[in-house]
């Protein structure tokens, strides 16, 4: 197939759930509830870790940096998953498909890093509680945040870089909710073979690599706990690690789902559930999942409301002292 074959396809149909048309209007619905209590949940965190001096540790500034990731891939994907809800197919220009991708690639790619440097430090702080300080300094922090926001900048201007190289000479109807590689992929006319070779050995190193790291630290850091004396340290270690734990078995399992799938293993109105399992899911719930069941993120939680009633009643009611309400 020529090369300026490429330039008869200037855009592309997402298809959404086309084929049950009656259910769009209150997936809309269901998909807008989402997209904002992913957003102000993500914030939340974001705005507490920042202004609650006593959270910039390592812990929870990878949090920080976790709810970004999150916001990002909501971003991305949901304002243009609620126009193709709005109607039965929807446009979205090449530029916009192509960036659409890289930004999700991006952000996938960073999490899965982000969740292995979260268990490396939850594994140094159970297994090395004194030299922590030291195995965890400022500098180690930065190169692996660094790290991981660089290499999902790699993975995605790589894939995103090959995959939009090919010729798309027609149809241009995505199949899909938004434009995911292996979706946009199945329009290519041409031979893909290799780059499916390399995006299979890709997501088993980026996905697969980081996952296996983080299950070593956790059979370490079970084997750690199992040999603590005291009760009460073995209920904080494990009340400590059940958050992360968490957010890993539901990123892992549902991005183990959507892209180490066979290639024909899966209808394609299952596979779209299932990216929207990876994709709306884990923003979803982190937030969640990290606040209900992490005591110091409650406190600053309700430090921070406390000030804001606070500066309300100073504002438009009786006069108080915002720093004297306790802690």
């Amino acid at each position: 197939m020529k090369r300026q074959n490429q330039s008869s396809v200037v855009e592309f149909i997402l298809l959404g759930f086309s084929n049950f048309p009656e259910l769009q209007e209150q997936l809309f619905g269901v998909f807008l509830v989402i997209y904002l209590v992913t957003l102000i949940g993500n914030a939340i965190i974001i705005v507490i870790i920042s202004l609650e001096q006593s959270l910039h540790v390592p812990m929870y500034l990878f949090l920080l940096n976790l709810s970004l990731v999150n916001v990002g891939i909501s971003a991305v994907i949901m304002p243009e998953m609620l126009v193709v809800f709005s109607s039965e197919k929807t446009s979205i220009s090449f530029v916009s498909c192509f960036a659409q991708m890289y930004f999700l690639l991006l952000f996938g790619g960073t999490e899965c890093f982000l969740l292995g440097a979260m268990a490396y430090d939850r594994f140094a702080a159970i297994c090395h509680p004194l030299t922590y300080p030291m195995i965890m300094n400022k500098r180690v922090f930065i190169n692996l945040v660094m790290f991981s926001w660089v290499s999902g900048i790699v993975v995605a201007t790589v894939q995103t870089t090959w995959v939009f190289s090919f010729p798309f000479c027609g149809p241009n109807e995505i199949n899909h909710l938004f434009c995911e590689t292996l979706p946009v992929l199945e329009l290519v006319c041409a031979d893909t073979f290799l780059f499916e070779i390399y995006a299979f050995t890709g997501t088993l190193l980026i996905v697969m690599v980081p996952f296996l790291l983080i299950l070593l630290s956790y059979v370490r850091i079970l084997f750690a706990i199992l040999k603590m004396p005291s009760t009460t340290g073995r209920q904080k270690a494990f009340s400590t690690c059940a958050s992360h734990l968490t957010s890993v078995t539901l990123f892992y399992g549902t991005a183990n789902m959507t892209y180490l799938q066979p290639k024909s293993g899966y209808s394609p109105e299952t596979k779209k559930l299932m990216s929207l399992a990876y994709t709306l899911l884990t923003p979803l719930l982190n937030p969640l999942i990290y606040s209900l069941r992490n005591s110091e993120m409650k406190r600053a939680l309700m430090k921070l409301w406390r000030r804001i009633v606070g500066l309300h009643t100073f504002r438009f009611g009786k006069p108080c002292d915002i720093w004297s309400l306790p802690d």
